[in-house]
């Protein structure tokens, strides 16, 4: 089978004479495209999660319709209630789902071409180094995003769906349903939940990208060990945990960032609650794009000076 590249001549080490070709074939594009093609976990473990959560939805909705008719005195309020309880937890395993995915595929996104000696084909085509890891690195901050964003949206409709028809039968109208959901409301407060968790985690993945392209064996071990080794030092030199909680905002800081979170159960649920100027004016924010930046530069100087495995 033809790639995308084979109809652009390859350019030479000390050429740039194919350059304009390879622009017209998009690199960025099919670099991406080839990342789907050989790595359909990234789209197929999230659309498993979300057949779970729709099958153990389904499975609620039934007990619900059963409490329904043994306790048919049961108060309207309380119905809904029951009835809401899904829809608030069923975007999160999906969420956390693409986060996992993303963590383990930068791990493997250098380290796998080198294991298997793929680099060296690869290389040979008129793609550059940083076309490459630039390319490798979107999928987990926009692939995988886009991908959380469309399986929670469609999840959320069809429990609504669902719902409904269990409470057509109730004294609880699906009006009510909607209504209290708030699905419309919620998909700009999902779309920003995850274009600011994406900014926030850039920093995590472009490290785990560069461990990827640096690692000659067990780069979850180099990933992880370069962290945790100073704060367990810090612990038990200073008695202080520093580092520990530097290390903890750069994973839950999004949140306190960017949203303004109610105290009785923390959830974002409203448009008021966002708060995009603070999230902009985060230091942090600004300092992690900066470590990213440096960190995946660092990834492509290393894929070109780095050999197979």
């Amino acid at each position: 089978m033809n790639t995308p590249w084979q109809a652009v001549p390859e350019a030479s080490s000390g050429s740039r004479g194919a350059w304009p070709a390879a622009g017209r074939t998009r690199p960025i594009y099919w670099s991406v495209r080839r990342e789907l093609w050989e790595n359909r976990s990234i789209y197929l473990a999230p659309l498993a999660v979300a057949v779970v959560v729709l099958f153990g939805s389904l499975i609620n909705v039934i007990v619900l319709a059963q409490r329904m008719r043994v306790h048919p005195a049961l108060e309207p309020a309380s119905q809904l209630a029951l009835a809401i309880r899904p829809f608030r937890i069923a975007p999160a395993p999906i969420m956390l789902a693409t986060f996992l995915v993303g963590v383990f595929y930068a791990l493997d996104a250098l380290y796998g071409e080198r294991r298997d000696r793929s680099i060296l084909f690869w290389k040979s085509l008129p793609v550059s180094d940083r076309t490459t890891v630039l390319s490798k690195a979107s999928v987990p901050l926009a692939v995988l995003p886009l991908i959380a964003f469309a399986l929670s949206v469609v999840t959320q409709f069809s429990l609504l769906v669902i719902g409904s028809v269990v409470l057509l039968g109730s004294d609880v109208t699906p009006a009510k349903l909607w209504r209290e959901v708030g699905f419309l409301e919620g998909l700009p407060v999902m779309l920003y939940g995850l274009t600011v968790h994406v900014l926030w985690f850039a920093p995590i993945y472009a490290w785990l990208v560069l461990v990827s392209a640096w690692a000659r064996r067990m780069p979850v071990l180099w990933a992880v060990l370069p962290l945790l080794v100073p704060c367990v030092v810090e612990k038990m030199a200073f008695n202080t945990s520093h580092l520990a909680s530097l290390l903890m905002y750069r994973v839950t800081g999004a949140m306190t960032e960017a949203f303004v979170l109610e105290a009785r159960n923390g959830h974002v649920e409203r448009l008021t609650q966002l708060d995009p100027a603070r999230f902009l004016g985060a230091p942090g924010l600004w300092i992690g794009l900066l470590f990213a930046g440096g960190f995946l530069a660092a990834a492509v100087r290393l894929r070109r000076n780095r050999e197979p495995i």
